[in-house]
């Protein structure tokens, strides 16, 4: 092969690749944990959490907002402490209807990139979240506010990488998101994923679904 094809080839895969990690809907977590699917053993690892502590989230959980997470850990930690926590452990949030308190919520962000936040409402995909925070932060920080939010997806129209972006989602339940297509309304997808898992987990999963 010569050299300008291997060129073209290469730059062919790196679109392929980015088009591919753009179209997903959930941020990609790299060192943040879901407090909905750790392990105990990794959430004791996280700072300030004890045993009490850990068996009471478990008990809790699903948390559907990161507001009901904050509720829960308040009773028991400081300001201090949950600025800490959440820099470890966070439940995404909605970038179209978390409220602003939420947002701030993510360590690092003030006033300031709340506002860059709101203004680029309602998000159509997580792409479009990089191309706006992407003018006030650099591609590592980016990265750092991207585990930390989600945009839902279209139940109809949603690609095999968007649906597997759901954290928990493989591919036995990206069978069952498909099957049922074309979704009529929300109930219908409760009803239906309620076949294969519980009240809970479906709750849990609704929140990064939409039919909008």
């Amino acid at each position: 092969m010569t050299r300008k094809l291997l060129v073209v080839s290469f730059a062919l895969a790196m679109f392929c690749c980015a088009a591919q990690h753009a179209s997903a809907q959930v941020g990609k977590s790299e060192n943040l944990l879901n407090p909905n699917r750790a392990g105990k053993d990794e959430l004791l690892k996280v700072p300030h959490f004890d045993q009490a502590l850990v068996d009471g989230l478990m008990e809790k959980r699903p948390f559907l907002r990161q507001q009901d997470l904050n509720n829960f850990l308040k009773e028991s930690l400081t300001s201090e402490q949950l600025t800490e926590v959440y820099g470890k452990l966070f439940v995404q949030i909605n970038l179209n209807t978390a409220s602003k308190e939420e947002i701030m919520m993510i360590p690092g962000v003030g006033e300031r990139m709340h506002h860059e936040f709101d203004e680029y409402r309602p998000y159509k995909a997580l792409a479009q979240f990089h191309r706006e925070i992407s003018k006030y932060v650099d591609d590592a920080e980016l990265a750092r506010l991207e585990q930390y939010v989600f945009v839902p997806i279209n139940l109809n129209t949603a690609s095999d990488e968007d649906i597997l972006s759901i954290p928990g989602v493989g591919d036995r339940m990206l069978h069952e998101f498909k099957e049922y297509r074309p979704y009529r309304n929300i109930e219908q997808f409760r009803r239906e994923i309620g076949k294969y898992v519980d009240e809970k987990e479906v709750s849990r999963l609704e929140r990064f679904v939409t039919l909008d």
